[in-house]
């Protein structure tokens, strides 16, 4: 079934469509995203240590800190697909709950380390440790609704991302804050304290968590019957359906083109998003020298916090109007461009505000974007064939953030500077914007009938 990078218009509700969708919203989806929450903050928790002591105690280059930052994700990378592939198997509840208990310990391990090699090696197993969480949190969540109502679900569910900056920078620079609690230094003391919640998380998930609409009795019959319906109709017409041919679907999902395209759209988006994540911090440590300036380690925790606070703004009324008006290529395009265009700007600018408020602007991009992005792949992918397509475009994501991380570090001390890594993040941004463009030129065209849902809107 052909299908373009859009999502139809939302159609009018019924009470019972409107008040499962609201329980589904209110109940199911913040729990998911506090996972989602503790997931990032763990998994970005270096780009805190490394300006406030970490790189200094281990004598890190900005290579090495960028190597360490990007080992994350060829350990996620490993078993990325395998772990989509159980969670289909065994369920979001055991998996996801596995997950968050796994990765709380290895994080938990961070506080000890002493050298280059114990921190590479760690950085590798977190991201062994969860392979899997993000992609299968959206095929979770994308299993909940039917498609009209998935860049509204997801948007709410990406507001995490942002958020555990806004929140978590400065949490961060307050445990960095307690230097020589329980005999540790400050950074050791924030890993310390940023493991544990996704253990204690991991715990109530397996409790918390229900596999499927069917089985929630929070939900009436009425609305049971109403989403067990739709979903179904839905995956009937979909690659990956369960039924006889499923074998055949899952090779189709390795082998469909806007399955690949799609993972080089959302490669460029990821490659900018870590380069701000791993290095933001370390950028705004620069100020000091660069513009003559004192910061305190909460006056940089609230810097970094800056740029995520809009973003979470844009990316809530984004995904809104995007849900609202049906999901349009410059849902995704247009700010590609954007953040491609200013994250090389913030090199010229003369002030710590003034760079700040570039930066904004790109990160309002990237997140306005990503929510809208990946309502597109469970249009056309369901059962194994949607765990294996969505694993598949969020690997290419990871290895964005490896290279992402590795790269910007190594052309940093190569440079001199962060002027080559910023034109490099613009230039992928760009190619995301381009490749979209390019997949909605070839879909096609919607239906001629009025009654029929738009297929293809541009």
């Amino acid at each position: 079934m052909p299908v373009s990078p859009a999502s139809p218009v939302a159609k009018p509700r019924s009470a019972v469509e409107a008040s499962a969708i609201r329980k589904i919203s209110t109940r199911l989806v913040p729990f998911v995203a506090l996972m989602f929450f503790v997931n990032y903050l763990d998994r970005t928790a270096v780009s805190f240590a490394e300006p406030n002591g970490m790189g200094e105690d281990l004598a890190l280059t900005a290579a090495q800190f960028g190597f360490a930052s990007g080992i994350f994700f060829l350990g996620y990378i490993v078993l990325e697909i395998p772990s989509n592939m159980a969670l289909h198997r065994f369920g979001a509840r055991r998996w996801l709950a596995r997950i968050m208990v796994t990765w709380g310990v290895v994080s938990l391990l961070f506080t000890w380390v002493n050298g280059t090699e114990q921190l590479y090696t760690l950085r590798f197993l977190l991201g062994v440790a969860e392979a899997g969480f993000f992609p299968g949190a959206i095929l979770y969540l994308s299993q909940w609704v039917p498609s009209r109502h998935r860049t509204k679900i997801l948007g709410l569910f990406y507001l995490a991302q942002p958020l555990t900056t806004v929140l978590g920078a400065p949490l961060a620079g307050w445990l960095i804050g307690h230097h020589g609690l329980f005999g540790l230094e400050g950074w050791r003391v924030m890993f310390l304290f940023v493991s544990v919640p996704a253990i204690l998380l991991g715990v109530v998930a397996w409790f918390y968590l229900i596999d499927r609409p069917a089985d929630a009795k929070w939900l009436t019959p009425e609305e049971r019957d109403w989403l067990t319906t739709e979903l179904a109709a839905e995956n009937a017409e979909k690659t990956g359906h369960e039924g006889k041919h499923a074998k055949g679907d899952l090779k189709a999902a390795f082998t469909n083109a806007r399955v690949w395209i799609l993972a080089l759209v959302y490669f460029g988006f990821v490659y900018g998003l870590y380069a701000l994540a791993f290095f933001l911090p370390t950028i705004i440590n620069g100020f000091q020298e660069e513009f003559d300036t004192t910061f305190s380690v909460m006056d940089k925790a609230w810097i970094t916090a800056i740029p995520y606070l809009p973003a979470a703004v844009v990316l809530y009324f984004w995904s809104r109007h995007a849900t609202r008006n049906g999901t349009r290529t410059w849902h995704v395009a247009g700010p590609a461009i954007v953040g491609g265009v200013s994250i090389p700007l913030a090199l010229y600018m003369g002030s710590p505000g003034a760079t700040v408020a570039v930066i904004t602007v790109t990160a309002c991009s990237i997140f306005a974007a990503l929510p809208v992005f990946w309502a597109v792949p469970s249009r056309f992918l369901t059962g194994a064939a949607a765990a294996v397509g969505i694993a598949l475009i969020n690997t290419a994501g990871n290895i964005a953030g490896f290279a992402s991380s590795y790269i910007t570090g190594w052309l940093k001390d190569w440079t001199g500077d962060y002027s080559v890594p910023l034109y490099l993040v613009g230039a992928f941004m760009l190619l995301s914007a381009a490749l979209m463009i390019f997949l909605a030129s070839r879909a096609p065209q919607p239906p001629s009938a009025p009654s029929a849902p738009a297929e293809t809107q541009r």
